[in-house]
């Protein structure tokens, strides 16, 4: 089906529903590009409580690429390159929030065939250029993360993968968003419409040349299929432990990360959960967390539970994130638990939505006769090793 959606002007009034990763982003790339912006948030800016905001940060496509397949891997390599010339252009200050020293699997000895079946699971992946997945023995484990246990005898070590301090981030952002040519809602709850952004609370109507709808878990009540997964974490504190990448545990029934923040501090993740619960994190996910970390490095034991995360992710049944465009709205979602891993592939297309560039890194799987966009933009539809 053939998109009518017009070309905009470089001065067009532009409204985002939603100030999360992806409705930053997208406010920061069209601000850039000339454009009026209104960025409207239920949340407050200083007190974020976007899944973005509760991530862990890992920029990881082989990692992701054993369970969630090729097209995660093509969008998270492309966003590893992406984000280094994005945190660039945010200046020097934003360019440290990425860490690329790849990152690290590890098994017990009693689970080491987790290790082996990732491997047969990247088999084909392993042909593509740029990926890079080094076997280490006990002694390089012991090189790479002095303070892991020595019980771990083998280990993976994925080099092209990163990770990013992503509260830094947004936080360098929200300082680029400090512009005449943006304004920011902040505490508005609203609805998405063509070429209008609607208060919930006080029904107050504002118009626009073209309306983003970002609000990920927010957008429910539009799109009908989209549900929320939720995830919970652990953020501890301790000098004890020093961790130079993010380290998975590979395990029958789960795959536990640590990913090292700023000010000594760990994320510690993820639980999976099918379910739109937003209580806090439950006993037995903390009991699990806990007890998995510390097997990991003992001086754990010591450190502080500084915060308990809960957010949920949006996320469409094939757990692949969805553009949709009509005149007048642009509906972005269903990043999942990869986040800031597919964002860049996602802002990217929809910015050549809107300025018809067709250029676009994925312009062959959104590419229609008249245009260079298709109504419906699912990000999903072509495999890039079989």
């Amino acid at each position: 089906m053939t998109a009518s959606f017009p070309k905009l002007t470089s001065d067009a009034n532009i409204g985002i529903a939603g100030a999360g990763l992806l409705g930053k982003l997208l406010a920061w790339r069209l601000s850039t590009a000339g454009f009026r912006v209104s960025l409207f948030d239920a949340a407050s800016m200083s007190n974020p409580q976007c899944a973005a905001h509760t991530a862990a940060g890992m920029l990881a496509p082989i990692s992701e690429a054993a369970e969630s397949g090729p097209e995660v891997y093509t969008m998270g390599v492309y966003g590893l390159e992406r984000w280094s010339q994005w945190l660039n252009e945010l200046g020097t200050n934003a360019a440290t929030c990425i860490h690329q020293n790849g990152s690290l699997l590890v098994a017990h000895p009693q689970d080491e065939n987790e290790l082996h079946q990732f491997l047969a699971d990247t088999h084909k992946l392993r042909a593509e250029p740029g990926c890079s997945i080094q076997q280490v023995q006990s002694a390089e484990l012991q090189q790479l993360e002095p303070d892991l246990s020595r019980q771990f005898q083998k280990g993976l070590l994925l080099s092209p993968e990163a990770h990013l301090d992503n509260r830094q981030l947004l936080q360098h952002l929200h300082e680029q968003l400090s512009l005449p040519q943006v304004s920011i809602y902040e505490n508005t709850s609203v609805s998405a419409e063509p070429f209008c952004i609607k208060n919930k609370n006080t029904a107050e109507r504002h118009t626009f040349d073209l309306v983003l709808d970002c609000r990920g878990v927010g957008a429910r009540e539009t799109l009908a299929n989209l549900r929320g997964v939720r995830g919970e974490t652990l953020h501890l504190e301790t000098t004890e432990v020093i961790l130079n990448r993010p380290v998975r545990l590979m395990h029958p029934r789960y795959q536990l990360y640590i990913v090292p923040k700023p000010d000594h501090r760990f994320v510690i993740g993820a639980t999976q959960i099918e379910s739109e619960d937003t209580s806090p994190i439950s006993l037995q996910s903390s009991l699990e967390l806990s007890s998995a970390v510390y097997t990991l490095a003992p001086a754990f034991a010591e450190a502080r539970i500084v915060e308990a995360g809960v957010n949920l992710r949006p996320a469409f049944a094939n757990n692949l994130p969805s553009v949709t465009d009509q005149p007048g709205l642009i509906t972005a979602n269903g990043l999942y638990r990869h986040g800031y891993l597919l964002a860049p592939a996602v802002v990217d297309h929809v910015m050549d939505v809107i300025q018809h560039t067709c250029q676009s890194p994925f312009g062959t799987l959104f590419k229609s006769p008249n245009n260079c966009s298709s109504n419906t933009t699912n990000l999903s539809s072509e495999p890039v090793y079989e």
